[in-house]
């Protein structure tokens, strides 16, 4: 299973930025939860949102607050991180993650068995 991450940078305060993950390799068969974190300087990492592939329901970490949104393509097996308003305390690394078994994931993805590399993003005041 591999996971890209794409779409970091930098930008001030207000703006916005989409993430993409793409991720190839799944089991035949299996069901995945596919989600983003982030890990500012200094601080945990942290999960921003989570995606159920069974049936694309989401859930947000505390730090969301209606700005984020998580969506997925099926097609081409990618989710995306839609982050509008931006605020300095939003910089951070983001990666995201993956896990998968054979029953229905949902809700937060609390067991990731494979981390994406990082993708930065920096927002200035």
């Amino acid at each position: 299973v591999q996971l890209q991450a794409s779409g970091g940078g930098a930008v001030q305060a207000g703006g916005s930025l989409r993430l993409s993950c793409a991720a190839s390799g799944f089991p035949q068969n299996s069901y995945q939860r596919l989600g983003w974190f982030r890990q500012a300087p200094g601080k945990e990492r942290e999960e921003v949102a989570c995606i159920s592939s069974s049936d694309g329901s989401t859930v947000y970490g505390r730090s969301n607050q209606g700005r984020f949104t998580i969506s997925r393509d099926m097609a081409k097996n990618t989710i995306y991180l839609q982050m509008n308003s931006l605020r300095p305390e939003d910089t951070g690394v983001y990666y995201c993650a993956a896990d998968w078994t054979y029953y229905e994931l949902k809700g937060h993805c609390t067991t990731p068995h494979l981390w994406g590399q990082g993708t930065q993003v920096t927002v200035s005041s």
